[in-house]
């Protein structure tokens, strides 16, 4: 599972800033870069956040985050018309950056 890559993805396709969603998810930036950078494990309450502060759903992040072999039970074509989906529901919703 690699979370950090994509909370990453998700930021830049949101337009947002480290300090922008670490201001969203009540984190400071170097932990945000840190996670990003799978340098620290978050915890489920610090991915719900950040999920929220991303205007994803949570299960979107760990969807994207999965490595080859952790959707193994999935088959692959499903599995890449999740992916697209997921992408084009980032570029449907912009994040509010209030």
């Amino acid at each position: 599972m690699n979370l950090g890559s994509a909370i990453q993805m998700c930021r830049t396709r949101r337009q947002l800033s480290q300090a922008e969603l670490a201001r969203l998810a009540g984190c400071s930036v170097s932990y945000l870069s840190m996670l990003e950078n799978s340098k620290r494990d978050p915890t489920l309450s610090m991915v719900q956040s950040i999920a929220n502060g991303l205007q994803v759903p949570l299960e979107i992040l760990f969807f994207l985050g999965a490595e080859k072999g952790e959707l193994s039970g999935i088959d692959r074509e499903l599995a890449g018309q999740l992916a697209m989906t997921a992408l084009e529901i980032l570029n449907e919703r912009p994040a509010a950056k209030a």
